[in-house]
């Protein structure tokens, strides 16, 4: 199957997805893509802009995984009353209606709660928010709004950063960033529930069936 994986970071929700996909990784930040390599030395990881990416190559792929920037969504950033105001972003929205409109593939477009009602409703799981063209069945992850350590959420993001080249502040923001990739396996499953795979896919000991490659994305 072909995967595209854009705003990939250094790859959580891709983390459980397994080797056997043709999977192209979008991040602008060379320095956290040379991180992503190292974690997932098989995908094609390019550096550039991940929305004008979708925009030209949407139709090329069997499943796109996006997660653009939350800053300017997040509820965080409007409690701290010195944050200047800005214009949220809406190359999140255009991305949910050009999928919405125009993508033959199972997708999913992943953000943060939002401070506002968002504009497009989504499926809610634990701190996030999920748009995507296939139903999700409920689920519960384990999530954490606080950590004080690189260590604490190295241990629940399952990557170890001690080698890579970033400051701490540098860490703590690329993990944060990093969606949890039990949930990214659970959608992923979600997204060809129902059919028959050679795929091992699963979410707390439970084999999940799964489309055979040929059908995938169909």
């Amino acid at each position: 199957m072909k995967i595209l994986n854009l705003y990939a970071g250094i790859g959580g929700n891709r983390k459980l997805w397994g080797e056997d996909h043709e999977i192209v990784a979008i991040e602008w930040n060379q320095q956290i893509a040379d991180i992503y390599k190292r974690f997932f030395p098989k995908d094609n990881i390019i550096v550039c802009d991940a929305h004008k990416y979708l925009l030209e190559h949407f139709n090329e792929f069997d499943f796109i995984w996006a997660s653009p920037p939350c800053p300017t969504h997040s509820r965080v950033r409007k409690l701290f009353h010195t944050a200047l105001p800005i214009y949220p972003n809406m190359a999140l929205y255009e991305e949910v209606l050009l999928l919405e409109g125009y993508a033959n593939c199972k997708w999913v477009v992943e953000n943060v709660i939002s401070w506002y009602e968002p504009l497009i409703k989504p499926c809610e799981i634990a701190k996030h928010y999920i748009w995507s063209n296939f139903y999700i069945a409920p689920y519960s992850i384990e999530t954490r709004e606080h950590f004080s350590s690189v260590e604490d959420l190295q241990k629940l993001k399952g990557f170890n950063l001690d080698n890579s080249g970033l400051t701490i502040g540098e860490k703590i923001l690329a993990l944060r960033n990093c969606v949890e990739p039990a949930l990214g396996l659970y959608l992923f499953q979600q997204a060809f529930k129902g059919f028959q795979s050679s795929l091992s896919l699963e979410i707390d000991g439970h084999q999940e069936p799964q489309a055979p490659l040929a059908e995938l994305g169909k």
